[in-house]
């Protein structure tokens, strides 16, 4: 199992409701993205030729984040088509669930501006996730 994503709240991110504002959990999850395939892949993968890109995202709003809060974000494996696949998010603050996510990312070859089937070597990363129950 990977460790959380551990989230460092900046006073930007701040909205004037007090809380974090909601495009801002967009950076969140991308950070948590990063996080893990920081830990799933090797350091020289090649993002141009075995990239992703994001084709969606859903987000449900619980409970506000405030300024003093350290979130951690678990990520979870969805489904697993031939180039596109799904994370799961949970944000949670102290062991409280604040959001659920979820995004769709399509494995995409930038130089050919194509989209690709699923690298092998990530669809096995995958393995390191634990699966989604719905």
């Amino acid at each position: 199992m990977i460790e959380p994503a551990l989230i460092q709240i900046r006073f930007s991110d701040i909205d004037l409701m007090g809380h974090v504002n909601n495009a801002v959990y967009l950076s969140y999850l991308e950070y948590t993205r990063v996080h893990y395939f920081n830990q799933m892949l090797d350091e020289n993968w090649d993002w141009e030729t075995n990239g992703i890109i994001l084709a969606h995202t859903e987000i449900s709003y619980r409970i506000p984040i405030v300024l003093n809060d350290k979130p951690e974000i678990q990520m979870k494996i969805g489904r697993v088509g031939d180039k596109s696949f799904t994370f799961h998010y949970s944000i949670f603050v102290d062991g409280k669930i604040m959001s659920n996510a979820s995004s769709t990312l399509v494995c995409y070859n930038t130089l050919l501006k194509s989209s690709i089937t699923i690298p092998l070597l990530m669809r096995e990363s995958f393995m390191q996730l634990e699966k989604f129950q719905t």
